[in-house]
Parts: structure tokens; sequence; C-alpha cells
């Protein structure tokens, strides 16, 4: 597997913030954290591939966000934000190496971090950075492939993946406060503890479970069910409304080359 990882901008002190309260970020301490988190990718077996900082984009170290990566090809996406719109263009000379590409273009919206593959269904998070056009849009272009679209209400956070990602194949862990897991009924749902409403955003990867040092209560839950966890601390990240998942893009091989 590869994780393809973007070094932050200086101009992260500009990033957009719609949940979290604006807080002054460390550059200093939030490039050490970004280089200890690509650290903790390769002791985890995945291949990492750090692109170029881009200070015309102070959100672009949130590469997740930018495309949707299948077996079968890449969705570039639509940002939900204005000051992130150029950003996916950025990535096709280097997607484009690895999957066929397709684009997905304003009005429909969609983000990445909106977007949870389980099999061949793609939960899909409608937020304030994702609508049902960006929905429709992906289903459009991934059904013809097999994949079935299951939209999931967002209510009290920035992605889909900030409340709810998977530690294996049936089982996921959720904050059921901030999304509507009625879609979710078919998965083994754990939930993290009320006093960590960010712990449910974790990385999934073949060596173990990626876990953020802020949710203590968290990694143990994860490893009561027999999941290796692995700390990192994304202190500085947080205050962008940022997570474990949202700081890379996730390429697995491909098991049917088209």
């Amino acid at each position: 597997m590869i994780a393809l990882t973007r070094r932050p901008a200086f101009a992260l002190v500009n990033c957009e913030v719609g949940y979290a309260p604006r807080q002054e970020i460390d550059l200093h301490l939030a490039f050490q954290q970004h280089e200890a988190y690509c650290q903790a990718l390769r002791q985890l077996g995945v291949v990492v591939e750090v692109l170029p900082s881009e200070e015309a984009f102070p959100d672009s170290v949130f590469i997740e966000d930018n495309a949707v990566i299948l077996d079968e090809l890449a969705v570039m996406t639509s940002m939900g934000t204005p000051s992130r719109q150029g950003e996916p263009a950025l990535l096709f000379p280097v997607l484009a190496r690895h999957r066929r590409l397709a684009t997905i273009a304003p009005p429909a919206m969609i983000e990445g971090g909106d977007v949870l593959r389980m099999g061949k269904t793609l939960y899909i998070g409608v937020s304030t950075r994702t609508n049902r056009e960006g929905v429709e849009a992906l289903r459009v272009i991934v059904e013809p492939l097999g994949y079935q679209v299951a939209p999931v209400g967002v209510q009290a956070c920035l992605h889909l993946k900030t409340a709810c990602t998977a530690l294996d194949d049936e089982t996921l862990l959720v904050n059921p406060d901030w999304i509507d897991s009625d879609p979710l009924g078919a998965f083994r749902l754990l939930h993290v503890p009320a006093e960590e409403p960010f712990g449910a955003n974790v990385l999934r990867l073949p060596g173990g479970v990626l876990v953020q040092t802020s949710s203590p209560l968290t990694r143990d839950v994860i490893e009561s069910q027999g999941f290796a966890a692995t700390c990192v601390d994304l202190g500085e990240f947080a205050k962008a409304d940022a997570g474990l998942t949202c700081l890379s893009l996730l390429i697995a091989p491909q098991a049917h080359p088209s």
C-alpha cells in the first residue's frame, strides 16, 4: 500500500476552520507532527510518498479530501469550499501513475473525508462539504463498476470520517452523536467514549490501527477488541478540524488493472 502525503505549508495558519475554535497553530510543531505521522505510516507497513507543500492552498496538507481511490479508478473530487477548489488538479499527474481518472465538477460538491468504503459500498457523508449533488455524481461514476452508494447524514462535525472509521471489514468505530448511524446497521458498531468525541477518526493500516494520543480511552476500546493500536500526536492539525485519515491518501495495490 502507498500513502500519498503532502508537506504542510506555512500558509496552514490561514486554514479553513468550521467546528474547532480558531487557535494559533505552532508551525514548527506541526511540521514535526507531520514527520512523525509519516514515520508511523512506514512502521505500519505503508510506502509513503511525500509531495511538496503548496503555499497557495493552506489546507492542501489534508490530501485525502482531493480524491476517492477505488480499485478501478481515482475519482477527483469537487471541493466544498472555494479556497480548496484548485487542490485536486495538483494530484492529476501523481494519481495518473496509479489509476485512470474521473472527475466531479461543481455544483456537485464532495470531499474524500466524507467517503468511507466498505467492500463494494461507499458510505457518503452529506455534510457542509459534500452535497446531494456530489453523492449522485459519484453514484453515476461508480455504479457501473459494481459499487453501491449510501448517503449518511452528518450533523455535528466536518466529515463523515471525523465520526466514523473502519477497524476491519465488519467493525466501525463511531461517534453516534455526530452522524446518523442507521445506514451503518450492517456492521458491528463500537461507540467511542463520550469524553473523546474525536476518537472515532482512526486510520486502518496493514500493520495495525493508528490512533490519536488525545484519545487514550478510545485506544483502550480498540485494543480490548483485539486490534493493535499505535498512537500519534496530531494536536496542531486538530486545530484545523483535522484528524488521522485526512493527512494521507491511501492507494492499495491494483487488483484489476484497467
